[in-house]
């Protein structure tokens, strides 16, 4: 068993570092492909840690995954995803210039067994056009109402689209101001978080701006809260490599955060880090403890999307998803846990 799970985590390994040299070599175009709806096939994970049937980790219980394939080559980069309703209809954007949506379905013993209606429609950049990678480089949603907010990279901005009946995706409205000097912001280490803060919290329902890796003097993140009484710039601290790729609140006001970590030696790693809500407010340096951390011993890879909900027992739910880079050798995973009360 072992020497299975060790070739096995090799084989991982090398593709990512094949992937590695990929984009040394070459840059990412966008995909091509008319909106219209996808197969999708999901076969389920049942373990997070392999070869193991452990449950519990830390205070978060794996509930189930799916690692998702679909013959169209549209499908994949999956960057954020947010739920509509939850725990079933969701939305999200990809980084190749791509809205999805779909739904997530459950076996009666609460696992994810399948995604069913799910499209892919181009995005359209501020000049109309679709399919531009540098203009359409889409790595944050945060959705409220019927409208939509898109932080997108390498072109560094924060758009708002409506959202037309059945949560279609409609029309640009505008673009807010990310309050981040736009100077500190990395090409392709941009804004990779926007969520919107629980109402009733210390935030007031505001808008919140987390980049991957544009970092101040310190090495801290910049990030910002973009309205609301604690309207202005903070950073968040930076440790062990990790980078951020999504985040969302939790139901107390405490913002969760997705994090990657990839290096040539070891592969891929992620965590979740726990952000206090009183820590989050203009020229503060933002931190909070680690809640999971994951290697390549577990069913992970680039994991790049989070979202929070709650299941109809009231359950608190953290749901995952990966980007596969449309790499043959990486997977599109979506991953779920119960976060539990300590």
């Amino acid at each position: 068993m072992r020497d299975r799970i060790a070739f096995r985590r090799a084989l991982r390994l090398s593709g990512w570092l094949a992937f590695a040299l990929l984009l040394a070599l070459s840059p990412i175009r966008a995909q091509q492909g008319a909106g219209e709806r996808l197969e999708i096939a999901a076969r389920p994970i049942s373990n997070f840690r392999i070869g193991s049937s452990q449950t519990r980790f830390g205070p978060l219980e794996f509930t189930g995954g799916l690692e998702m394939t679909a013959s169209n080559r549209s499908f994949g980069a999956l960057s954020s995803v947010r739920f509509l309703d939850a725990g079933t209809r969701l939305i999200g954007v990809a980084d190749t210039g791509f809205w999805f949506s779909g739904s997530l379905e459950h076996d009666k013993q609460g696992r994810p067994a399948a995604i069913a209606d799910f499209t892919m429609v181009p995005m359209r950049d501020p000049d109309g056009r679709t399919g531009h990678k540098w203009t359409t480089d889409a790595e944050a949603l945060a959705v409220r109402g019927s409208q939509a907010t898109v932080g997108f990279e390498r072109v560094h901005r924060v758009a708002v689209f409506a959202l037309e009946e059945k949560a279609e995706p409609g029309p640009l409205l505008g673009e807010r101001d990310f309050l981040v000097p736009p100077h500190e912001l990395r090409s392709n280490r941009g804004f990779e978080t926007l969520a919107f803060a629980p109402e009733d919290g210390p935030l007031a329902g505001a808008l919140v701006a987390v980049t991957e890796h544009s970092i101040d003097k310190a090495g801290n993140i910049f990030a910002a809260v973009l309205d609301g009484p604690r309207k202005g710039v903070f950073t968040v601290v930076r440790s062990d490599d990790f980078d951020i790729t999504d985040g969302a609140f939790l139901p107390d006001g405490d913002l969760l955060l997705l994090e990657r970590r990839f290096s040539m030696a070891a592969g891929v790693a992620m965590r979740l880090r726990r952000i206090e809500a009183g820590s989050i407010a203009p020229g503060s340096i933002a931190d909070g403890p680690v809640l999971l951390e994951a290697d390549m011993a577990y069913q992970i890879d680039n994991m790049e999307a989070l979202d929070v909900w709650q299941r109809q027992d009231g359950a608190t739910m953290v749901s995952l998803m990966s980007d596969d880079n449309h790499s043959i050798l990486q997977r599109n995973l979506y991953l779920e846990f119960r976060l539990l009360d300590e």
